[in-house]
């Protein structure tokens, strides 16, 4: 009950700096249970405890260190990010304003170092009247910032522009006529046009970041499908497309994907994905269910109450709930301690080189001083990881691949161990054929095996209800049912007991399966009885998926380790082994506890494991993995507990997504290095007094868009390489 969630805009997130005084709320009030920043769309979430304190507190506890959220409660996002625009704009044009108006003042004074004093100190005074709004408000986002982070004890990357900022204008009185000092013609249009420039690259900056942007929300991450009832019909349609009052049908083990009023009688619902509660929480007709939850047992259905975009659904795949331990990539500690021990370098190498030259002259030692927080541009190094691993998302979500975040991209550059599933991942869990076997023609039986079968979500269940519709008479209410992952389902309907699954589920239940059917098949085999009586058996024989004959291959060119984890029986391993020889560890009637035992002891060994399931048996493993990848070919059924989602047939290009993530963190080391060597050029002119502080803003700036340009450049070329996207 007091647990809170907020998620704000905050436009004033520019750097890494930003990211971390953020994502550290919790140590300036540990009321604050966790904070996780959207770099790309300027938002954090904030978790809290209300008892401890309260949302406005929150709000004035982020403003106090320079983020104060932009809260506008009638607006859509769009409205509010062109607002900010906006003010960005007539930050620019009053620092425009006065630079080309103070140039003009100070030409005069240039040309004419005898120019009358009457006129010098008048033009002075208006030079400093022009700068004095340059000064408090269209610097002032550098200034605030800075001035909050010191208060924290911080370092932000705007503490060094605003002491070049300060100290610049600073400069400028001290050189001006104005105040009677002597010392000749202001350099106030050297302030006005530095802050003109550093507002022109903030602007490129904005720019070229809402060119490139990565428009991706829930409908990008969530490849979702829910089933919709119109006029009695029931179509498959996007969760995008879902509106208020609309009637779904959720089965066993789908996901809710909007708040919702039950229409059925009752149902249990699974919140452990919302609230790491693992109880079941039954719902009565009538009560509003909320999405995030996940259906057990009995399907259900229910109308649409709130929009699928109001939902706390949106918010659950970046939860710090599902992080793992390894979530802050090795390539952001390293941006993070490299950004705080930049800017104390910078400042300690402007402070040398300004008192190497104060013997020699006082004005180069403050142009030097000046020059050199200026130029240096930690920015540069701040951006790299988070346009490359975001343009490599977004070349990943066109080619069905759809990642948690962009962490993930990195966890799966190191990836050196790769665990199939077998059924619904290596062979098509959908397409394949159905041979009845039993001693009973099992026809009076269709209508609640159909039935029993519809209410999982698991491919072997789809496919035999698929199968079996087109000969029932219709769907019947199924009460009491249960479904044991990996072994099988049972429920009531009307007064039969029906139970389907393995062999030895059978057993488990009172059903003693004839010996003539319990003899090994090439295929998969469920077992059906109803009344405690063994009535046969239904035969899927698999087809491997198209286009993953070369998988393997290519991933053992590559030295990636590959392995098998199968649930079923071992009748299939000849076919498997055929068409994929390089799977070379093949382990047959794994249980769920099975996989994940198996995935922590190659982990123990070193080994950085990425796992391939259905996303609904493998739950464990996935979750344990380095990298947990849920195939789906029928969205709506994943499991939350991964970190990817890919559909079926684009397994084929596993190979190039782990290659351009590898090629990925290799681009990042390049711009790290391309970054390097401009601030160190930079810094060789800048201390010796050949850059003017006017050229240091406009190379800052420059660096940053170079940066950008070149990483996510380069991701699109190298996924264009890679055969990812199309030349044309």
């Amino acid at each position: 009950d007091q647990i809170n969630k907020a998620t704000f805009y905050i436009p004033q997130i520019h750097c890494r700096s930003c990211i971390w005084l953020l994502e550290n709320l919790g140590r300036l009030d540990p009321a604050i249970t966790g904070s996780r920043v959207d770099f790309l769309k300027r938002k954090v979430s904030v978790t809290f405890d209300s008892s401890g304190i309260s949302l406005r507190e929150v709000v004035e506890l982020m403003a106090s260190i320079g983020y104060e959220p932009q809260i506008n409660l009638d607006q859509i996002n769009r409205s509010v990010k062109k607002q900010n625009k906006r003010s960005l704009y007539m930050k620019m044009g009053v620092a425009g304003f006065a630079f080309g108006n103070v140039m003009l003042f100070s030409l005069p004074g240039y040309f004419d170092p005898n120019l009358e004093s009457n006129f010098r100190v008048v033009f002075g005074y208006l030079s400093v009247a022009l700068a004095l709004p340059v000064l408090f408000y269209s610097s002032q986002d550098y200034l605030r910032s800075a001035w909050a982070v010191i208060r924290q004890r911080r370092i932000n990357m705007d503490v060094p522009i605003s002491i070049g900022i300060l100290a610049l204008f600073l400069r400028s009185l001290f050189v001006a006529n104005t105040f009677g000092t002597g010392f000749g013609a202001g350099y106030l249009d050297s302030f006005t046009g530095l802050v003109f420039f550093l507002l022109i690259g903030k602007w490129l900056q904005q720019k070229t970041h809402d060119t490139l942007s990565f428009d991706r929300d829930y409908t990008s991450y969530f490849p979702l499908s829910i089933t919709r009832i119109a006029e009695g019909v029931e179509n498959s349609v996007a969760v995008s497309s879902l509106g208020i009052g609309d009637r779904i049908l959720l089965r066993n083990q789908e996901l809710i994907p909007a708040d919702s009023v039950l229409i059925s009688e009752n149902c249990l619902i699974d919140y452990s994905f919302v609230t790491g509660e693992s109880v079941p929480v039954e719902k009565k007709k009538g009560e509003i269910v909320y999405a995030g939850g996940r259906i057990i047992g009995n399907a259900a259905e229910m109308v649409v109450s709130r929009e699928v975009s109001r939902s706390y659904l949106t918010q659950l795949w970046n939860n710090e709930a599902f992080n793992k331990k390894d979530e802050h990539p090795v390539i952001e500690q390293i941006t993070d301690r490299a950004g705080t021990w930049f800017t104390i370098g910078v400042f300690c190498v402007a402070v040398i080189a300004s008192l190497f030259w104060l013997p020699v002259s006082s004005w180069t030692a403050v142009n030097v001083f000046t020059s050199v927080l200026i130029v240096a541009c930690p920015c540069a190094l701040a951006l790299s990881a988070p346009f490359t691993l975001g343009t490599a998302m977004n070349v990943f979500g066109r080619n069905g691949l759809y990642l948690k975040n962009p962490a993930v991209v990195e966890r799966m550059s190191r990836i050196n161990s790769v665990v199939f599933d077998k059924t619904g991942t290596l062979t098509q869990g959908d397409g394949m054929r159905v041979e009845w076997q039993g001693s009973k023609s099992g026809s009076e039986f269709k209508d609640g095996l159909t039935s029993l079968f519809s209410q999982s979500g698991h491919p072997l269940s789809r496919r035999l209800s698929r199968f079996l519709l087109d000969d029932a008479s219709g769907k019947k209410t199924v009460e009491d049912f249960v479904e044991e992952p990996g072994s099988g389902l049972k429920g009531r309907i009307g007064r039969v007991n029906y139970v389907a699954g393995s062999a030895a589920w059978l057993e488990q239940n009172g059903v003693r399966v004839s010996a003539d059917y319990s003899n090994d098949v090439y295929g998969a085999a469920v077992y059906a009885g109803a009344d405690d009586q063994y009535i046969g058996r239904y035969v899927l024989r698999h087809a491997v998926r198209d286009g993953l004959d070369g998988l393997t291959h290519h991933l053992h060119e590559d030295k990636i380790g590959l392995r098998l984890l199968s649930g079923d029986d071992d009748n299939e391993k000849s076919l498997i082994s055929t068409r994929f020889p390089e799977l070379n560890e093949m382990y047959f009637h794994q249980s769920p506890y099975d996989k994940l035992a198996f995935i922590k002891e190659r982990q123990e060994r070193g080994e950085q494991v990425m796992m391939i399931g259905d996303g609904l048996n493998d739950a464990g493993a996935l979750r344990q993995s380095d990298v947990g990848m849920a195939v789906t070919d029928q969205p709506g059924g994943f499991s939350p507990a991964c970190d990817a989602i890919v559909e079926g047939d684009r397994i084929a290009q596993l190979n190039r997504f782990l290659s351009l993530s590898r090629s990925s963190m290799h681009l990042i080391y390049a711009s790290f290095a391309i970054s390097l060597i401009y601030n160190i050029t930079g810094l060789t002119f800048a201390v010796q007094g050949l850059l003017s502080p006017l050229v240091s803003a406009v190379l800052m700036p420059l660096s940053s868009i170079t940066i950008i340009v070149f990483t996510t450049a380069g991701t699109w070329w190298l996924a264009r390489r890679k055969g990812l996207i199309s030349w044309q």
